[in-house]
């Protein structure tokens, strides 16, 4: 962590346009000075001695502005790189090795019958990008620690797989059966990283571009908080992401760029392989987008590096004195680049350096082939080196690297910068041989010519080999490598659920608040209690947990160096560097980084973490729901809270608030085990199960999604001999009915469940009907537990067929069914085909609006009165009672007249 006189000033500098100037005498001797040196040297002279003065003014630490883009150059002068201590004649042959069994092993997935596609121009760019960093930076795990986290750009998997191959790490029938996940089982491997799919493998899933770099940024910043608050030694570890250029187009990509620079992650590196294209053509034709990328990142306080010409340039800038090579480089837009990627040196020889006296005197004595081979500093490893050296060493900023290369470099004219290069999968014979001449490997025409081009090992005794373990075993260990450490918790007592299971009493709380509590007390837990990590999006005092903020405090790797207007109050704001709230401001995307940096915890750093999301339930799924598929993929654990949840319980917000669909898209991830609760007692289980598959004997790799409301209502205390199976599995019986003759079953979750209680009782003392209520927990999984179990019955005919659980649980209860929420019918209607009679639900379909709580319901028909009606209907369907009675109900509840409902309980806003 940089020191305060080090970290970035909150003012960064600018023309003093309201300071008077003390001494014109002087001010004009400098102007005077400066137009001299114009006039008399020239204008690139002069720029030439501005751009000095403003470094030396920098080492002074005089407070000038900074320059958002400087020339089309690399950062890092000759004369300032470091020794490269690696053997380069070594690397490039390991580098050889291994861009020939990338190619190889996605062209032969192309073979007859197979055909599973794969990519091959991305890793070819960024080869030697990887290459330095596997053998001089990437730090394993092999010391207990976490070692560095390395998020690999997800289309170049081929070369990180082909690296492991060659140290043994990966088999031969492993390359040949990638993308073969099921068909080649227990070898498949997958097509990008994926450590759900490959968990000892993969760390960290990125090939949905533009979350790796925010990932990253949370991950570096997760990696501080961690060790801030004693829990993780997280010094030595540096998170490295590797992403692409047209890859930061996504807004996720520079979305949080001034989080970084504002917490001074110095333990980030961005590594940009600029190769200048997109999957379908140039990201910048026109323009230059390295240019481009150093503004922004410049701009938002990032140290930025620029590796973008490789070594046989240096004699031809070093020549330039007058400044027109420079001119020429920085004048050139990207498109035209990528041409001379894919031209011959004759070409690139009169249209660059042809146009212009001074540039053809420069290039006079090389020849042709010459000028082709002035190469992108992205394909030098003493380059690409200096440049991770800096990075590493720089302190109180996050650094990029800009390093440009061409897409599938070494792979022949017919894939070099091809604007189809990212699609192209397959190499001719003619192609694998120009590639395997082109990397001096030891593979005859015959090998070629015959069958499918084989891989290349040179030999576990080889000299590469044993280099390739020498580098690894001084760096820690073999990456990617994802290892699990932790251990089982020690879970907290039941007595710590004793007062959520008492209930509300004569208060009225909002299950959001009863979720509070159960918190607070599993906070206090002496076991597990700083293990919590609380991320809300601006919202702590919405959902009533500003009462942590003087107990937990706020996490500010800065502390709070100002006053709170608020200090004297009991709730004061107060931010704290070993804080353990996460307050990520108005950034759903941030937040769910957060949450996923958290609660993959125990396996990046072997510790635990128990992180709590809380937010508004419309803005979880709906707006950040690739994130949530990011976490299930990454194994993070953890809760989300989806508060003022509902389509009708948050209505003074209006439509975008309304929530009524969150749990139809969170049925959607595998990994999400859904609840909607309707008590505090019910949560109480459901947490306490929750910690136990998390973090207790034999954990899974699942998260859990509750939704909670922000409707005050009286919860009860737990009923004797409750039915805690009941709850977890998804439904259980609530209330039986006392009265009544006509039997009826009434199925309701959430914050329905009280209007199914009165309307219970208007069935019983107004129509003579015995209507059951059911609460039902999650819908979700009483529809996965059925999908598992015809699934088995299925594959196993002749054994005793099973019968899903929901259907146990309902039989013997006379229906109808009546099913009632405050989400949009499909979320209800899961369970349908498994219910054991008549159905029919009662949802939320269609937008949401801002009005009372009653007058939205008894629009869309799902209060009280609706759901009598609703039972009504079934039982006339039945012929249980005469169909006139409908209309008698519709005329006595004035269920077409919005404004004759109740308005119910007032607070319909946040």
């Amino acid at each position: 962590m940089a020191s305060g006189s080090d970290r970035n000033p909150i003012i960064i500098g600018g023309l003093p346009s309201q300071v008077p100037d003390f001494d014109p005498e002087e001010t004009q001797e400098w102007l005077d000075s400066l137009d001299a040196a114009v006039d008399e040297r020239g204008r690139e002279r002069a720029r030439y001695l501005m751009l000095r003065l403003i470094e030396r003014a920098r080492e002074k630490r005089v407070a000038v502005p900074e320059m958002r883009s400087t020339d089309y150059v690399n950062t890092i002068a000759t004369k300032d790189e470091p020794f490269f201590p690696g053997d380069e004649e070594i690397e490039r042959k390991i580098l050889n090795a291994t861009r020939w069994n990338a190619a190889v092993m996605v062209s032969r997935a192309q073979r007859p019958g197979i055909g599973v596609g794969g990519h091959i121009a991305t890793f070819a760019s960024s080869a030697s990008l990887y290459d330095v960093g596997f053998n001089h930076f990437f730090r394993g795990k092999d010391d207990g620690l976490g070692g560095d986290q390395i998020f690999f750009q997800g289309h170049a998997s081929p070369g990180i797989y082909a690296r492991a191959f060659l140290l043994d790490r990966l088999s031969e029938a492993q390359l040949d059966a990638f993308r073969q996940e099921k068909s080649k089982a227990p070898n498949g491997l997958s097509s990008y990283p994926h450590p759900r799919l490959m968990p000892d493998f993969w760390e960290f899933p990125t090939v949905s571009m533009g979350l790796g770099p925010l990932a990253a940024i949370y991950q570096a910043r997760m990696n501080r908080y961690m060790e801030a608050r004693g829990i993780a030694d997280t010094s030595r570890s540096h998170v490295w992401a590797y992403l692409g250029d047209g890859e930061m187009d996504e807004p996720e990509s520079l979305g949080q760029l001034s989080l970084a620079a504002r917490e001074n992650l110095d333990n980030l590196t961005f590594v940009v392989n600029c190769n200048l294209q997109r999957l379908d053509g140039p990201v910048r034709g026109n323009g230059k987008i390295i240019q481009e990328l150093e503004s922004q990142f410049r701009g938002a306080g990032w140290n930025v590096i620029k590796l973008v010409w490789d070594r046989s340039w240096d004699p031809l800038l070093a020549q330039d004195r007058t400044g027109i090579l420079v001119n020429k480089l920085n004048t050139t837009p990207d498109g035209q680049f990528q041409t001379y990627a894919t031209e011959s040196g004759a070409y690139i020889r009169e249209h660059f350096f042809g146009d212009d006296p001074r540039l053809r005197e420069m290039v006079k004595d090389m020849s042709d082939d010459q000028i082709l081979h002035l190469g992108r500093g992205g394909h030098d490893h003493r380059k690409v080196y200096a440049a991770y050296a800096a990075a590493k060493a720089h302190k109180g900023q996050p650094t990029v690297i800009l390093a440009q290369t061409v897409k599938g470099w070494t792979l022949g004219p017919n894939f070099e910068g091809r604007n189809a290069t990212h699609q192209m999968k397959k190499l001719t014979v003619e192609d694998l041989k120009r590639f395997r001449d082109r990397l001096h490997l030891p593979i005859s025409d015959k090998q070629l010519d015959e069958g499918y081009p084989p891989y290349y090992h040179p030999g576990r005794d080889s000299e590469e080999i044993q280099y390739m373990h020498d580098r690894r075993s001084s760096l820690g260990g073999y990456v990617p490598t994802r290892v699990v450490r932790a251990k089982p918790l020690v879970l907290p007592e039941d007595k710590t659920y004793a007062t959520a299971k008492k209930g509300s009493g004569q208060q009225s709380i909002a299950s959001t608040m009863a979720f509070v509590r159960i918190l607070k007390d599993l906070m206090r837990d002496k076991e597990i209690g700083n293990r919590f990590v609380l991320i809300a999006p601006d919202e702590y005092r919405t959902f009533g947990m500003d009462a942590f903020f003087p107990s937990a405090k706020i996490y500010n790797p800065l502390g709070q160096q100002y006053e709170s207007v608020d200090r004297d109050l009991l709730l004061a704001y107060k931010e704290s560097p070993q804080g353990q709230m996460l307050h990520d401001g108005i950034s759903e995307a941030g937040c769910t980084a957060s949450l996923i940096a958290a609660g993959s915890a125990y396996a990046t750093h072997g510790e635990p973490l128990i992180p709590v999301y809380v937010f508004y339930s419309m803005f979880g799924f709906q707006r950040t729901g690739d994130q949530f598929w990011q976490m299930a993929d990454q194994l993070a654990r953890g809760f989300v809270l989806g508060a003022t949840a509902g389509r009708t319980t948050l209505t003074g917000e209006g439509l975008q608030h309304a929530d009524g669909h969150s749990q139809l898209l969170a049925s959607t991830n595998p990994a999400c085990v859904a609840y909607d609760p309707a008590f505090g007692y019910e949560i109480a289980h459901i947490v306490k199960d929750g910690l136990r598959r998390m973090y207790g004997e034999n954990s899974e790799d699942v998260f859990y999604y509750l939704t909670v409301y922000n409707e005050p209502i009286q919860h009860p205390a737990e009923p004797e001999n409750v039915d805690a199976e009941g709850i977890l599995k998804g439904v259980y019986r609530f209330k039986a009915a006392e009265r009544g003759e006509i039997p009826a079953q009434i199925l309701a979750s959430g914050v329905a469940v009280p209007w199914a209680v009165e309307a219970q009782r208007i069935l019983a003392e107004e129509w003579n009907v015995r209507a059951d209520v059911w609460s039902a927990t999650s819908w979700n999984e009483l529809r996965r537990e059925a999908v598992e179990t015809e699934r088995y019955n299925l594959l196993h005919p002749e054994e005793e067929q099973r019968v899903p659980y929901v259907t146990r649980k309902l039989s013997g209860s006379e229906g109808p069914f009546v099913a009632v929420s405050d989400w949009m019918r499909s979320v209800p209607d899961q369970i349908a085909r498994w219910v054991p009679g008549a159905y029919q639900s009662l949802g939320t379909d269609g937008f949401g609006f801002a009005d009372t709580r009653g007058a939205a319901r008894r629009f869309f028909h799902i209060d009280a009165q609706s759901i009598v009606l609703a039972v009504l209907t079934e039982l006339a369907k039945q012929g249980r009672i005469d169909r006139s009675l409908l209309k008698q109900a519709i005329d006595r509840y004035d269920l077409l007249d919005v404004t004759a409902a109740d308005p119910g309980a007032a607070g319909g806003d946040a």
